[in-house]
């Protein structure tokens, strides 16, 4: 029964709670590993700006410091699939690809890679977007010593729910505060930001916070360098997206 994680899972109040909880209910099918991936800010081919990226894993750091910190993700053949696909994919697709040729040098080296960290069994979710520019992804992968044979019958037996499980999961990532690698707004920079996105005039917020033109001003060039943006519309939609503004304290 999947409803008690459900209703675990929707009481979590904080992005840890969530993937903790998530990482545990995936180990229960056999996936003792598992990667998450998101972005509001794909451009292209690109993931965009490996700072903005939601990245949660269980993985031994000493794989996710080559695979991330080297951005072997970039040529990984999963990530390719999760990007020009929605659903589910069992990792026996690489084997198919290996064996028709299709892989790329750097794809061949990303698979040698994870063979040398017993990453070879598993199965790939990439999620439905709403835009373009978003796109999540999650990697179960089975645990050392479980070949692919054995996964696909886990998948087979429990498929449907691990699918609903990693869709909800994901829901609730996505709507949880979180700022990348990026430092989070103090309270006084997201008041000002809020007043912006409220459309009022920087004379307006002077007024309203007591404060000078000069230091709101002030205040929203570090809001543009801490979110790493070069105006503030675009910080005010990326604050708000990360669920940086409009919090209710305490």
């Amino acid at each position: 029964m999947i409803s008690g994680y459900l209703e675990k899972l929707t009481a979590c109040q904080c992005l840890e709670d969530v993937w903790t909880l998530h990482q545990n209910k995936m180990s229960e099918y056999g996936f003792g590993r598992v990667m998450y991936g998101f972005t509001r800010y794909r451009n292209g081919a690109s993931l965009g700006d490996q700072d903005d990226l939601l990245l949660l894993s269980n993985h031994d750091t000493a794989y996710l410091d080559v695979f991330f910190g080297e951005k072997l993700y970039y040529n990984a053949p999963m990530v390719r699939w999760s990007l020009e696909n929605e659903g589910a994919c069992s990792w026996s697709w690489m084997a198919d690809q290996i064996k028709a040729g299709t892989f790329t040098e750097s794809e061949l080296k990303v698979v040698d890679f994870n063979r040398s960290f017993d990453v070879t069994a598993g199965y790939t979710i990439s999620f439905k977007s709403v835009s373009y520019r978003e796109r999540g992804g999650i990697a179960l992968t089975g645990n050392p010593g479980v070949e692919q044979e054995e996964v696909d019958e886990i998948w087979a037996k429990h498929g449907q729910d691990l699918l609903v499980m990693n869709n909800v999961a994901h829901l609730k990532l996505i709507n949880m505060p979180w700022t990348g690698q990026r430092r989070p707004l103090t309270h006084r920079q997201r008041e000002v930001l809020e007043w912006v996105g409220e459309g009022k005039t920087m004379q307006d917020i002077a007024c309203i916070m007591g404060l000078t033109p000069a230091t709101v001003e002030k205040h929203l060039r570090l809001v543009r360098t801490a979110l790493d943006v070069e105006t503030t519309a675009q910080a005010v939609r990326k604050a708000s997206v990360q669920k940086q503004i409009y919090l209710i304290d305490g």
